[in-house]
């Protein structure tokens, strides 16, 4: 561990002062827990593939709370996830004890051992599976399935056990997950086609459809094409807009699969989101702006009807109007949002997302200094953004004076120029603390 030192400080691309002040709020949130600890931990899901510094405290923080079964705390669910997915060599250990304690250690703990690749995690997994509680033995079988441990016949057999409080559960914590990731065995299509015959959540059956539909399966887009033509006219609209997801899934490279034709509204956006109602969320819109759907205009502009910009919606949809339809107009209402010139209590909240929207717009002459400033924000959210920011102001330096990549000392995923930083999960994590 001494010989590396090194070699990790020279990877690191999150600077110094930044790593600190996330160690040190890890540190006290270990001695006591914060009002806010979701949106520190969706932070530190977002900082973490970036630092190994601050993996680091993280897996000794998830050390300490696996010894105190603390299994509902978010920290502990952000850590054990991100160790994972991170493939540290550090999270099989701490992984099995979890896993041999209370309720499993928690959703987290399936979750994470579906991006797990240790193979001492099979006994426990297996044991689990025989679990008389239905939706414990079903999300080990999950992972059994994901590690290639299953030939999923046990899992389909499972899946009509499952009720719906379980089924919400397990779509939000372990299936989101999967559906964000590289594709998993087929084998876990039949149990998902059993599960979507009960879901009468629209965006609930979208998730176990992408998941399926990433596998290999056919059958969850051919289904939603059947059902966009018959019904009546809003039961098409969201059936077209499923099926074009579905496609855009397999096939997530701006501009294979043509946008849609069919013009979103608030409530088709709703029924689309995995959320609850009650959050109103707006990933769809999203990811139809990504996409570049020129019929979702109309939804963007009324979002950014009143200036300045007042939330996070409002500063998400100036970047897709300025990046993609011509309001120039905006790029100055995110300017005024990154400096803190907004209206009400919440603007401060909005300075880090603002200052990454100006990033992906091409500013970065304008968003890397305003970056700076938001070292010192006492709001966790803004000191990630500004991370982000700078961490892709230095990828991008490195890229430039190195062409053909041949630095060794950036090891795992660096921002770039290439990849937004305003990406959905980045901004359910940072903004939301939504850590599923």
């Amino acid at each position: 561990m001494v010989a590396r030192k090194p070699q990790l400080a020279r990877a690191e691309v999150i600077d110094k002062a930044t790593r600190a002040r996330f160690e040190s709020e890890i540190e006290g949130a270990l001695k006591r827990r914060p009002p806010n600890e979701a949106k520190l931990a969706g932070a530190l899901r977002a900082i973490a593939p970036y630092s190994a510094s601050v993996r680091n405290a993280m897996a000794e923080a998830l050390g300490i709370m696996v010894r105190r079964s603390a299994f509902k705390r978010e920290l502990y669910a952000a850590s054990l996830r991100s160790l994972a997915d991170a493939d540290d060599k550090r999270v099989a250990s701490l992984l099995r004890t979890a896993l041999g304690g209370e309720d499993a250690g928690s959703s987290a703990a399936l979750s994470a051992a579906c991006f797990c690749t240790d193979a001492s995690l099979a006994p426990a997994l297996g044991k689990l599976a025989a679990a008389r509680q239905s939706h414990l033995a079903f999300g080990a079988e999950i992972a059994r399935v994901t590690r290639s441990e299953s030939n999923g016949a046990h899992l389909t057999s499972l899946a009509p056990m499952i009720k719906e409080s379980h089924r919400i559960a397990l779509c939000t914590e372990m299936l989101v997950p999967l559906a964000r990731a590289k594709p998993v065995p087929l084998a876990i299509a039949p149990a998902l086609k059993v599960l979507r015959g009960a879901e009468r959540h629209l965006g609930r059956w979208l998730v176990m459809a992408e998941v399926a539909a990433k596998s290999g399966d056919a059958g969850p887009a051919e289904e939603a094409r059947e059902k966009s033509k018959v019904g009546p006219s809003s039961a098409r609209a969201a059936w077209s807009l499923v099926f074009w997801a579905l496609t855009d899934a397999v096939q997530p490279i701006e501009g294979t699969v043509a946008p849609p034709e069919t013009r979103p509204t608030v409530e088709l956006i709703a029924r689309l989101s995995d959320r609850p109602s009650a959050d109103r969320d707006t990933t769809f819109l999203f990811r139809l702006a990504r996409a570049r759907a020129t019929l979702c205009r109309p939804m963007l502009e009324a979002c950014v009807k009143a200036l300045p910009l007042s939330d996070e919606v409002a500063v998400r949809a100036a970047l897709y109007l300025a990046r993609d339809h011509g309001r120039d107009d905006l790029r100055q209402a995110l300017v005024d949002a990154a400096h803190g010139d907004g209206a009400g209590p919440r603007r401060e909240e909005l300075r880090g997302l603002a200052t990454a929207a100006l990033w992906d717009l091409g500013m970065a002459d304008v968003a890397v200094p305003l970056a700076e400033e938001l070292s010192a924000s006492k709001s966790i959210g803004n000191v990630t953004w500004g991370a982000l920011t700078r961490a892709a102001s230095v990828a991008r330096a490195r890229v430039l004076a190195n062409p053909s990549g041949s630095d060794g000392h950036v090891s795992g995923v660096t921002p770039t120029a290439e990849k937004p930083l305003l990406h959905e999960t980045a901004v359910r994590w940072i903004q939301w603390g939504w850590l599923e």
